[in-house]
C-alpha cells in the first residue's frame, strides 16, 4: 500500500491492515490477477471502508472482470453487491482515478497475470508478482532502471521444476533479473507461507549476482 497516494497492490487477506492506513478520499486497488489469494480481500472492503467516506476503484485486466463479478461476488458466496467500481484495463497502461498513468506488464503465470510500474519525478516502483523469473523474462525491459523493485520469490533454489509448474520464482533467477534490470533495491515478497524458517531464503548465496536484496516483512515501511 502507498497510503499518501491512495494505492493498494493486490487484495489478499492482509488488506485488513489498510483500514488504519487510509489517508485519501479515494483508493485505487490494482489487481495483478484473479487468483483467490490476490482478490479475497475485496470481500473485506465493507468492514475496511466503514465510516471512512472513501470511494474505491479496482483496476483489473478486462478478461478477469467476469471472474470477480460472477464468481467471487456470486450471491451464493457473497450476498451483497461490491462496494467499489471496477475499471478494466487493456493494453500497455491504465489510469488511476486522478488520471495518473501506470504501466501494465504482462507476466507468465497460469491464467495470466500483470505487474505494474509507477514512474514519478524522483523515483520509480515496479511490482512483479506471480511469475517465473528468468534472465530471458519478457518483462525485463519494462523494469529497467527502476528505483525499487518488489518481486515475488515463492521458492528457494532447488525447486525450479515446481516453480515452472506453478508459475512462481526461485531465488537465483530473481537476483539475476534484478541485476539485469539494474534495480536500485529489491524486496522479495510472496514467499511460501509454509516455510516457517527465520531465513526462508539464503540471500548470501546470491550476493555475487546482486547484493541489494531484502526479504520483506509484514508491516514494513519503506520510503519510495
Amino acid at each position: 500500500m502507498m497510503p499518501e497516494r491512495g494505492i493498494i497492490l493486490d487484495a489478499g487477506t492482509g488488506i485488513f491492515r489498510a483500514r488504519d492506513l487510509i489517508e485519501t478520499d479515494h483508493l485505487d486497488i490494482l489487481l495483478s490477477h484473479a487468483h483467490l489469494d490476490h482478490v479475497i480481500g475485496l470481500t473485506f472492503l465493507y468492514d475496511i471502508m466503514q465510516g471512512k467516506g472513501t470511494t474505491t476503484t479496482v483496476h483489473v485486466a478486462a478478461d478477469k472482470v467476469g471472474t470477480i463479478e460472477n464468481h467471487l461476488f456470486n450471491p451464493s458466496l457473497f450476498p451483497v453487491k461490491p462496494n467499489f467500481i471496477i475499471q478494466p484495463f487493456e493494453g500497455e497502461s491504465l489510469k488511476l482515478s486522478d488520471g495518473t498513468p501506470v504501466a501494465t506488464i504482462p507476466l507468465d503465470h497460469p491464467g495470466g497475470s500483470h505487474g505494474f510500474r509507477f514512474d514519478w519525478d524522483d523515483s520509480s516502483l515496479a511490482y512483479i508478482t506471480d511469475t517465473t523469473a528468468a534472465p530471458q523474462a519478457t518483462y525485463l525491459h519494462q523494469i529497467q532502471g527502476v528505483s525499487t523493485l518488489i518481486h515475488e520469490c515463492y521458492f528457494p533454489d532447488g525447486f525450479e521444476d515446481r516453480a515452472a509448474l506453478t508459475g512462481h520464482s526461485c531465488l537465483t533467477p530473481v537476483a539475476e533479473v534484478a541485476a539485469m534490470a539494474n534495480a536500485g533495491r529489491t524486496y522479495l515478497v510472496h514467499i511460501n507461507p509454509q516455510n516457517e524458517s527465520d531465513t526462508p531464503l539464503n540471500l548470501d548465496s546470491v550476493n555475487a549476482i546482486y547484493e541489494k536484496l531484502e526479504v520483506a516483512f509484514d508491516g514494513q515501511i519503506i520510503e519510495l
